[in-house]
């Protein structure tokens, strides 16, 4: 059973927003953190808010890497934000190709309804922090209140989130989350 009392989230994808994006990442010599993410997830840790990664991860489901490479990578990954005292509360991810219309790959809302068996979060106080439409999409099917989409990642003409920031670094965000 999990605390009766409601908590604040911030719900963020994974490449391009934590770390640079590069087509099917799964090699931690590969991987790169965005500039300024472990302070602002430090800081927004600092605000109360619980952290979760929900990202989608197709090359599982094309076979360019596996769920034990997914892991792997994943468990390094926690561990690099535990050294700096920040703690990610649970990962989700979809292995799924687009084509196989599972109810996980965002924009559907599994992975957050997942979280959601686990943590009593307060949805009208959290945020989802994402690079594509698609995960603006998902924080809406899922009644998250607040989104910010970062150009970091994914290049995008226009967007559907509240905010529009360059990347996870503490100067954009501190402006929007306080």
């Amino acid at each position: 059973m999990y605390n009766l009392e409601k908590q604040k989230a911030i719900f963020l994808d994974r490449d391009g927003v934590i770390n640079i994006e590069k087509s099917y990442l799964y090699k931690i010599e590969d991987f790169e953190f965005i500039e300024g993410v472990f302070e602002s997830l430090g800081y927004l840790q600092k605000l109360g808010f619980n952290l979760f990664i929900i990202t989608n991860q197709s090359g599982i489901g094309r076979k360019y890497y596996s769920i034990n490479d997914f892991n792997n990578l994943t468990s390094w990954m926690l561990e690099e934000f535990k050294k700096r005292d920040i703690t990610i509360s649970q990962v989700e991810c979809c292995p799924h190709t687009p084509d196989e219309n599972c109810n996980c790959r965002k924009p559907k809302t599994q992975m957050i309804d997942n979280i959601l068996k686990n943590y009593n979060i307060d949805l009208k106080n959290s945020w989802l922090i994402g690079d594509k439409n698609s995960d603006i999409l998902c924080a809406n099917n899922a009644k998250i209140k607040n989104t910010i989409q970062v150009k970091s990642g994914h290049k995008f003409d226009t967007s559907i989130a509240d905010w529009i920031i360059d990347s996870l670094n503490y100067k954009d965000i501190s402006k929007i989350i306080f």
